[in-house]
């Protein structure tokens, strides 16, 4: 009898399979440097009482994003993420979370 070789499939990607695929991590990042940085620091290392946001997985950023720009709260800095979040299209969201889970901040 033949077996098939095991294949390791990420959950992430049989759950949310439209998800990361495509997404330009290039754009991501200058959408980033556009309207985050300010906030969370370069590369998303977190600043002040902005949090670290980078090195999350792809499906988790996307959700946290999606919520924001639904208007659903999930902590002290909502309103701003809130207001920040409205006129991001889904792939600007793709794209941001892309970018940032894999953002390494490197010291000069």
């Amino acid at each position: 009898m033949y077996r098939f070789p095991s294949i390791l499939i990420p959950l992430s990607v049989l759950i949310f399979p439209e998800q990361g695929f495509g997404a330009d991590k290039a754009l991501g990042e200058s959408r980033y440097n556009e309207s985050c940085v300010s906030c969370h620091g370069q590369a998303g290392k977190g600043a002040a009482s902005y949090p670290k946001i980078s090195g999350n997985e792809v499906s988790y950023t996307t959700a946290k994003l999606e919520a924001y720009r639904e208007g659903i709260k999930q902590g002290p800095n909502s309103a701003l993420m809130i207001m920040m979040a409205k006129p991001l299209s889904d792939e600007e969201i793709e794209n941001l979370a892309a970018y940032l889970e894999d953002a390494k901040y490197e010291v000069d």
